[in-house]
């Protein structure tokens, strides 16, 4: 391990005892781990985390929406520095996703809060309420919300499994729909969040850090390929319109040309259904859905033409029809320049290695950046493992991270 930087006082085995400690919550030995937003589970980690901001000496308060702040006041007042990051989980997900963001903020405010006391400049440890959008399908409502992109009308859209909504999911849990607007912040100066890199390169070329440049772009969209349903024995091979054939050289195709593109350029087939979906029937229509992504805004673009040109020529050459459904579509986001500056000074003073690197995963941060100047910090995935109880970072992989955060907040926020 690359040596431990100043004198800042990081109590690692707190650090590992929150992990753990939050991780037990939404523990279901049948369904998995899942902390989703507004459930029982969520409530309960968000009032353990509340309390430990407490512990720490820090004001916190709730939003509109369910975000929870921590806040250490500045001397000059004025707008915050925030740092933080999310605990919602996806179904059946780790500990280390989110999380470990929140918890590594917490810790390095409140080690500067030790060490320095109160800063020049306002400093915020934040909760996002609701990042992965597991529940009701309302990715980054929480970063949304707060950079005042969250709709009114999502609220009674957005539904879970149960059909319950958005807005009968706050209700629950003592929100006021109405209210949402509130959630909107415009005293933001900058937003910073430490996240494990959920992949395996640090862990690979055995780097204690990752310094993000972009977040990916990422383009999520169902296929639906409407065909001709026939009898699986007796409709000859060169007489059908098999919406089975035409998905499966649509998938290939588009899976080929991720690959040639190279890396970061990926593309994932993660659902199909055929209908009827009985073995003995040629199905009439085959549903899939394509995730594309890359983190260069031209070879984004590239990718995703070059899929949806792929897929045309399939369709023409099985004789189908598609019709294509975009759910999500979002172009890569560069983080700020001077953030990043700062955070690879640090890690470079402190005698770490790291690498400037892209995120292959979206965050709130790039939501944050649309707004505000944003960073983020990696720390290592052990095996690359994400979004699977599986997930894990060694305590002595997380620190790093936690003083370089730290430092990064002190030049912010006390000596600036």
């Amino acid at each position: 391990m690359a040596r431990e930087p100043g004198a800042l006082a990081i109590d690692a085995e707190e650090v590992q005892r929150r992990i753990e400690d939050l991780g037990e919550i939404g523990n279901d030995p049948e369904a998995g781990r899942w902390l989703a937003l507004y459930s029982p589970a969520w409530e309960q980690g968000m009032a353990l985390v509340r309390g430990w901001m407490e512990q720490a000496g820090l004001v916190t308060r709730v939003d509109a929406v369910g975000n929870l702040y921590g806040r250490l006041e500045g001397r000059e007042g004025g707008d915050a520095i925030l740092t933080g990051s999310h605990i919602d989980t996806v179904p059946n997900g780790g500990r280390y996703d989110g999380q470990l963001g929140v918890h590594a903020a917490l810790a390095a405010v409140a080690a500067l809060k030790r060490a320095h006391g109160q800063p020049r400049r306002t400093l915020e440890v934040t909760v996002i309420c609701d990042e992965e959008g597991s529940r009701f399908i309302s990715d980054y409502f929480g970063s949304r919300a707060i950079a005042g992109f969250a709709t009114a009308a999502e609220l009674e859209t957005c539904r879970d499994r149960d059909g319950v909504t958005m807005a009968e999911g706050m209700r629950r849990v003592g929100l006021d729909p109405a209210r949402l607007a509130e959630a909107r912040r415009d005293d933001v100066a900058a937003w910073i969040e430490l996240h494990i890199e959920q992949g395996g390169t640090l862990e690979a070329e055995g780097l204690d850090l990752g310094i993000v440049h972009t977040i990916t772009g990422m383009r999520e969209q169902r296929v639906r390929v409407l065909a001709r349903q026939d009898h699986a024995g007796v409709t000859p091979m060169d007489a059908r319109v098999d919406g089975m054939a035409a998905a499966a050289d649509m998938i290939r195709e588009a899976l080929q040309i991720a690959r040639r593109m190279g890396r970061p350029a990926v593309c994932t087939t993660g659902s199909i259904h055929a209908e009827p979906g009985d073995p003995s029937v040629v199905p009439g229509v085959v549903t899939f859905t394509q995730d594309m992504r890359d983190a260069d805004a031209a070879r984004y673009a590239e990718l995703c033409q070059t899929i949806a040109q792929a897929n045309q020529a399939a369709a023409e050459r099985w004789g189908v029809r598609l019709e294509v459904e975009t759910l999500n579509d979002h172009a890569p986001v560069a983080m700020d320049a001077a953030l990043q500056a700062i955070l690879q000074e640090e890690a470079s003073r402190a005698g770490y290695r790291w690498k400037s690197m892209p995120s292959m995963a979206g965050h709130d941060a790039e939501i944050m950046a649309q707004r505000w100047p944003s960073a983020m910090l990696f720390v290592p995935s052990h095996e690359g493992r994400s979004h699977t109880p599986a997930e894990f970072t060694p305590i002595e992989q997380v620190i790093p991270g936690v003083r370089v955060l730290a430092a990064a907040l002190f030049r912010l926020a006390y000596a600036s």
